[in-house]
């Protein structure tokens, strides 16, 4: 059975391209029942926004029918879109939030 010497084989290095992960958008949804003030309260809590930046989004989501919260990596957007929710309906509000492909 010959052998054979690999030892002195030269191995190519292959290139590969890593792309960036895709980004979501993080929504935030009109409805007629949440107040004004906890939407402004989970802009603060969750995005860590301002109390202007805050204002400013909500009064979009009212005008609007929606707003943008942030743009996130999949995982991260999923995990703000579960704790809005949860929170929301923690405090009896149907307010929703969502993520869609940016």
């Amino acid at each position: 059975m010959p052998t054979k010497d690999d030892s002195h084989a030269l191995l190519e290095t292959e290139r590969t391209r890593v792309e960036p992960p895709r980004l979501y958008k993080v929504l935030l949804l009109n409805d007629d029942f949440t107040p004004m003030d906890f939407v402004v309260q989970v802009l603060e809590r969750f995005f860590a926004m301002d109390r202007e930046r805050a204002t400013q989004i909500m009064l979009k989501v009212h005008h609007e029918g929606r707003g943008l919260c942030g743009v996130y990596p999949r995982d991260i957007a999923a995990t703000k879109v579960e704790q809005v929710s949860a929170f929301a309906l923690q405090h009896q509000h149907p307010l929703a939030c969502v993520m869609e492909e940016n």
